[in-house]
Formats: structure tokens, sequence, C-alpha cells
């Protein structure tokens, strides 16, 4: 169903009854056009099948229940709107009401700016419905956004092309992941595809080295300190160097890009042309986009990143982090009732059951269905200790220096101590 078909309302009208009735003694807000009409622009990283049609089913759902309301929905391609859309947008006289927010670090400086609204007092029930995965959506104990998936990281390898080089199993350490590498290379195919020129792929290396050679002490006390002078984060960027030196990675990833058409790093993967990708929950997603039949490939499999023999880290450690949505400060209160149909039982559910994420709400936890997801699912769970992304979780000034100085290692132009003094620096200046 889309925005010009509505013939599935009934299915959340329970839901929305609920919103309907906390709207009923709304006053007159900044949406609000002085005759009882007010619009909500929502800003949304869904920017294809299937989240993009859920999203406005979601928005048509709303407007049905609530006649004075108009939702004006809108999906952007991720990196523009978490790095350029938001950010100029909340710094302007007119941001979105309802937009994505990824919590951590990213959100305290939003928060600090005075952009977010706190919503903990409208949103106690759907707090005990979601549990402690809130917390990366709290500053002070204050609640500024929701999160409505979250999942980990893994590699998405390719189970044929894995049979053909002679691996029978998924690797388990960072020894056995250079063995297989090598295995691939001998056997003709391209072991790994990263999509180093949206930044961010390339910098999710570099993470997942820090996460199996810093212990979760470690990780946990720099995420709240900024305080990196523990050898162990020099040594991810050594780790990494060390890995970059065997050449895995596609020919010409400085340039590819991470998740847009069949150059991307999930294009190659998707068509089979390499062999793993190390990347989000999302990745079925948005592969399946991006194959001719639209259909997510059964060679699939995932695997958690290896863990490092002798490093101080948790060698079942995961590195996670999930989509939410926030109020501006300035929204109408209709805004926080959009959101709060949004974390609906009924909502979360359909959300699960579409495959576009994991659902937080604990009711929605056995509509996801999917094979891919429920591979990341039984990840999660086996995973004693789950970190934040570390951009996410540093926030833009240290998060941004991190990642210019990960990919300046990629690209050969930087060492792992220029990624930690950029990282102390950027945060000295905070």
């Amino acid at each position: 169903m889309n925005r010009r078909s509505t013939k599935r309302l009934l299915a959340g009208a329970a839901a929305v009854g609920l919103a309907v009735a906390a709207l009923s003694g709304c006053s007159a807000s900044s949406g609000d056009s002085g005759d009882g009409k007010v619009t909500l622009t929502w800003w949304h990283n869904g920017n294809q099948d299937p989240l993009k049609g859920l999203w406005e089913d979601v928005a048509a759902e709303f407007e049905e229940a609530n006649p004075n309301v108009t939702v004006e929905v809108t999906g952007y391609q991720n990196e523009d709107l978490q790095k350029t859309l938001i950010p100029n947008a909340l710094r302007s006289n007119d941001p979105p009401d309802l937009f994505q927010a990824w919590g951590g670090g990213e959100l305290k400086d939003q928060v600090a700016a005075g952009y977010v609204k706190d919503i903990s007092d409208d949103v106690t029930d759907e707090l005990d419905a979601i549990g402690p995965t809130v917390s990366g959506w709290q500053i002070d104990g204050a609640t500024y956004a929701l999160p409505f998936s979250y999942g980990i990281e893994g590699f998405w390898y390719n189970k044929d092309l894995f049979a053909q080089a002679g691996i029978t199993a998924p690797p388990t350490t960072l020894d056995e992941l250079n063995d297989d590498v090598a295995k691939l290379k001998s056997a003709g195919i391209v072991p790994i595809s990263v999509g180093a020129g949206d930044k961010w792929p390339a910098a999710h290396w570099w993470y997942n080295f820090a996460l199996k050679d810093c212990s979760p002490e470690t990780l946990t006390k720099a995420q709240s300190t900024h305080d990196f002078s523990d050898s162990c984060f020099t040594t991810a960027g050594e780790d990494l160097e060390t890995f970059l030196e065997t050449e895995p990675f596609n020919e010409g990833f400085l340039a590819t890009p991470a998740q847009q058409g069949a150059g991307s790093s999930a294009g190659l993967l998707a068509s089979g042309k390499v062999a793993m990708e190390l990347m989000g929950h999302w990745e079925p997603g948005v592969i399946g986009g991006l194959t001719d039949d639209k259909k997510v490939p059964e060679f699939l499999g995932w695997f958690n990143f290896p863990g490092i023999e002798g490093a101080a880290g948790d060698p079942t450690a995961a590195l996670g982090g999930g989509d939410g949505f926030a109020c501006s400060q300035q929204a109408p209160p209709e805004c926080v009732e959009l959101l709060k149909y949004i974390m609906s039982p009924d909502v979360q559910k359909r959300f699960g059951e579409s495959g576009a994420g994991i659902p937080t709400v604990a009711d929605a936890a056995d509509s996801v269905v999917d094979p891919n997801l429920q591979m990341v699912l039984e990840g999660k769970q086996n995973a004693s200790y789950v970190q934040l992304w570390l951009d996410t979780a540093y926030g833009a000034t240290v998060g941004g220096a991190m990642n210019d100085g990960i990919v300046n290692l990629f690209a050969g132009k930087g060492s792992p101590k220029d990624i930690v003094t950029g990282m102390q620096d950027a945060a000295a200046t905070e």
C-alpha cells in the first residue's frame, strides 16, 4: 500500500485511536495554520522499498485518523540525510518536525544546541516497551528520541563463492579471516568489497579492529571521557594497516560508493562479483533492491567480525546501532503522537515483517521472519557486549576527525598514530 491506497487502515485502527485521543486536547502549535490544520514534516532514510512504502502507509494512516493533520513524508539517501540535510536544517529556522536520529554523541550535540524536544513525559509506555535499548537516545536521564530498529554489523558473504574457494565455515579469528582472503584470491575471487568513497564503510573497519583490540571497559571509558590514550586504539590502526597490505578489496575501492547502484560495494556483493562485505543489518534490504529480480540472493550468509587472538577485546563483542526518530524543538505536539504511533506494536510488527530491520518493541520481536535478519538476531544474542557505532558514540567533532584519519590510512596517506592524534586533538576543542 502507498499514500494513494489506504484500504489497510483498519489494521492499525486501535493504535491510531490512541493518537486520536491524545491529540483531542492539543492546543495550537508552530505547525498550526490558524484554522486547526497542522502540517508535519517527516524526514527519514527509507528512500527505497520496503521501508519507503511502509512509512508512506504510516503517514497516510495517521492522517486518516487525524483529519486535521497533513504529514509530508520524504525519504533521503542515508549519507546525505545524516551528514548534510539534517545538520543544516537544524541550524536553520525551518527544520523537519520528525527526523532520523542515530543516538549517542551525535544526538547529545543536537540536544546541547537546543534543537531537540525532550519527550520523556510523553513516552513512558513506549520506554517500558523498548527497554534498555533506548539508552542510546537518552541524555542525562531524559529521552529525546525513540529507536525503531536496532541491529549489529558483520560480514555478509556469498556461501557459493566460499565453497568454490574451499572455505567450509566462516572465520572466527583474524588469522582465519586472513587465510580465507588468501584462499579466495587463489581461486580468482575478489574477497571483499568496501565503499570507501562514502568514507564511513572504511571507517567501520577500524571500529571493528578497535572493538576486538580494546576491552569493553576501555571502550566504555573512551565514550564518556574521550580519552584515547590506551595503546589498543593505536594497535587497531596497526592491525588494519597490516590487513590492508593483503590487498583484500575490490579494485577502485577508494572511490566506490557503498549502496548506490550496481557498481557500489553492496551491488558487487549482490551480483556475485565479490565474496563478502562488512556492513550493518540493513544490508539484505539494500542488495535485494540491487538485484535484477529485486530479491535477496539465496547465497547470502552472515558472521560477526572475528576475534583477535591475544587481544584485550571480547571476541564475541559486536558493533551495532539503530535508527530512531526525534522531534525538533519547535515541532507541534502532533509530532510526538506520530512518533508514538510509529512505535506502536502494530507498526513495529509490520516493520519486522517487512524485512527492513529489527524492531525494538518487545511485542514485535517474533515478527522478524526474514532468515537474514534472524542471523543477525542470533549474532546479537551471542554477543556479550554491543558497542554503538564509534562515530555516533563520540559525536560529530571527534567522530569526523576519526573517520578522516581512517580514510587517510586506507589511502596510504596517514598512519595508525595519526588517527588517534586526530581524535585527541578534536576532543580538546570541545
